[in-house]
C-alpha cells in the first residue's frame, strides 16, 4: 500500500488543483464572451459597413487564439516538479505570454495599417460608408460593457493567484474594450457626418493593442532570460537577511522569477567557528524570515561562508580559488599521524575540529596570513586512564599545556598548510 500524501502537501495539492479550476473556468467564460461579441461585430459591421467595427471584431476573435493558449499554458505549466522539470513547468506560462504578446502585436499592425489606407480613401478618395445607425452603436456598447466586466473578473483572479498569464490575458479583454472605446467615437462620428473618424478610429486601436502586446511580450522576455528583480527589491531582501542577528553579511544575491514566484540564491556569512549545524540553523530562518517578508518568494538556495570571499565576485565563485587548495579531513590525518605518532595527546585525542582559514583568495592589498588549517584536537573527559590522566594534567596544568603544544607545534612545524594547534578536553556527556 503507498505511503499517504502528509497533511500539508495534500492540502498544498487540493488548493493548486482549485486555483487552476478557477483560471480555467475564468478563461472559458471570457473565451464563449469573444466568440459571440465577435461574430456579431463582423456581422453588424458588414451589414453597416464599419471597417472600425469588423476590426473590433476580428480583435474579439483573435481573443479566442490567445484563450486558447492560456488553457494550455495553465494546464501544463501548473503541474508540479519532476525528474526533467526540478524546477516546476511555470515556464509554460511566460512562453504562452510570450506568444500572447507577439499576437497581439501582429492583430495590432494589421489593424493598424488597414485603418491608415481607410482613412486616406475616406478623407482623400470616393470612399463613402453609410451611416451605422443605432444597430452598430448598440452592438459597440454591448461589447464595451461586456469585455469590461470580463477583464475585471480575470484580474481579480490573476492577482489572487499571482498569475502573469492570467494578468496578460485580462489585459488583453481590457484592449478590446479599449478598442471598442474608439470604435464607438467613431461610430458616432460616423454617424454625425465625420466618416473619417471610422478609419481613424480602427488606427487608434492598433496602436493601443500594439501597446499592450509589446509589453506583455517584453515582460515575458525579460522572464525568459532570467532577469534580476529591480535593485530596490534585492536591496529590501538583503537588509531583510542582516536583520537576523547571526547574519554578519549578505553577498552574491542573485534573483529570477517563474511565472510570478521569486527564485533567489544568496551567499551568508556567519562566525567562522560555529558548527556546521548551527550555520544550517540560521541558514533556515534567515529564509524563513525571507519569505514571511516576501509571500512570493518559493525556492531559496543558501550558501553558508565562514569568512567574507564577496571580493571575488559571482564570476569567480564556479572557479577554484586557490592554486594548491587545503588538504582535507583525510589527508591532514595521515600527515599529523607521521609527525605526532608519538605524541601522547595525539593517541588519546576523542575528536579533531578543523578551522580553515583564508582558505578563499585574499586581495593582494590586505595584510591577510596565507592560507591554512588550524587545528583543535579534542581529549576525552575518560576514555582510558592513561587518556584521563593526559587530559586532567592539560586541563589543569597551564604550563605542562603549554609545552606539549609548543612541541606539538615544531613537530608539525614542516607542514604549509598548518596554522595553530589548540587543546580542548571534553568532559562527560550521560545520555538517556
Amino acid at each position: 500500500m503507498p505511503p499517504s500524501m502528509p497533511p500539508s502537501s495534500s492540502t498544498e495539492s487540493a488548493s493548486s488543483a482549485s486555483a487552476k479550476r478557477e483560471a480555467q473556468r475564468i478563461t472559458l467564460i471570457g473565451a464563449a464572451l469573444d466568440g459571440v461579441l465577435g461574430v456579431a461585430k463582423l456581422i453588424i459591421g458588414k451589414i453597416v459597413g464599419s471597417q472600425a467595427l469588423i476590426a473590433d471584431g476580428i480583435h474579439s476573435l483573435s481573443d479566442l487564439v490567445t484563450d486558447a493558449f492560456v488553457l494550455v499554458a495553465t494546464h501544463y505549466g501548473r503541474q508540479a516538479p519532476d525528474r526533467s522539470h526540478p524546477w516546476g513547468h511555470e515556464r509554460i506560462e511566460t512562453l504562452g505570454t510570450l506568444v500572447l504578446g507577439s499576437l497581439l502585436l501582429a492583430v495590432a499592425g494589421a489593424i493598424g495599417w488597414e485603418g491608415i489606407l481607410r482613412s486616406w480613401e475616406l478623407m482623400f478618395g470616393s470612399l463613402t460608408i453609410p451611416l451605422p445607425g443605432a444597430l452598430g452603436i448598440g452592438i459597440a456598447i454591448i461589447s464595451l460593457l461586456g469585455k469590461e466586466g470580463i477583464f475585471r473578473a480575470t484580474l481579480k483572479i490573476a492577482r489572487k493567484q499571482k498569475s502573469k498569464l492570467l494578468e496578460a490575458n485580462a489585459w488583453h479583454s481590457r484592449s478590446d474594450a479599449l478598442s471598442t472605446v474608439a470604435v464607438l467615437i467613431g461610430l458616432i462620428g460616423t454617424q454625425l457626418g465625420a466618416s473619417w473618424l471610422d478609419g481613424i478610429a480602427a488606427v487608434v486601436v492598433g496602436v493601443m493593442v500594439g501597446k499592450i502586446g509589446a509589453s506583455l511580450a517584453w515582460e515575458a522576455s525579460r522572464e525568459l532570460i532570467d532577469t534580476a528583480l529591480p535593485r530596490e527589491q534585492q536591496h529590501a531582501m538583503r537588509e531583510c537577511l542582516l536583520s537576523l542577528p547571526e547574519v554578519r553579511g549578505a553577498h552574491d544575491l542573485r534573483s529570477r522569477t517563474l511565472a510570478g514566484r521569486i527564485v533567489l540564491e544568496v551567499h551568508l556569512l556567519v562566525a567562522p567557528r560555529i558548527s556546521v549545524s548551527e550555520g544550517h540553523a540560521i541558514g533556515h530562518h534567515a529564509v524563513a524570515r525571507l519569505k514571511a517578508e516576501f509571500p512570493q518568494l518559493s525556492d531559496v538556495l543558501y550558501h553558508i561562508d565562514p569568512e567574507d570571499d564577496s571580493h571575488l565576485g559571482q564570476a569567480s565563485q564556479a572557479q577554484p580559488t586557490l592554486k594548491q587548495p587545503l588538504p582535507l579531513r583525510s589527508d591532514i590525518i595521515s600527515a599529523l599521524e607521521e609527525c605526532w605518532q608519538q605524541s601522547p595527546l595525539w593517541q588519546a585525542r576523542s575528536g579533531l575540529t578543523l578551522h580553515y582559514v583564508n582558505h578563499a583568495t585574499t586581495p593582494a592589498d590586505t595584510d591577510s596570513s596565507s592560507p591554512h588549517v588550524d587545528i583543535l584536537l579534542e581529549l576525552p573527559g575518560g576514555a582510558t586512564q592513561a587518556a584521563w590522566e593526559t587530559a586532567q594534567q592539560c586541563n589543569h596544568d597551564a604550563d605542562s599545556r603549554n609545552a606539549s603544544i609548543a612541541e606539538m607545534e615544531h613537530l608539525a612545524a614542516g607542514l604549509e598548510w598548518f596554522g595553530q594547534l589548540e587543546i580542548g578536553v571534553m568532559s562527560h556527556i550521560h545520555q538517556r
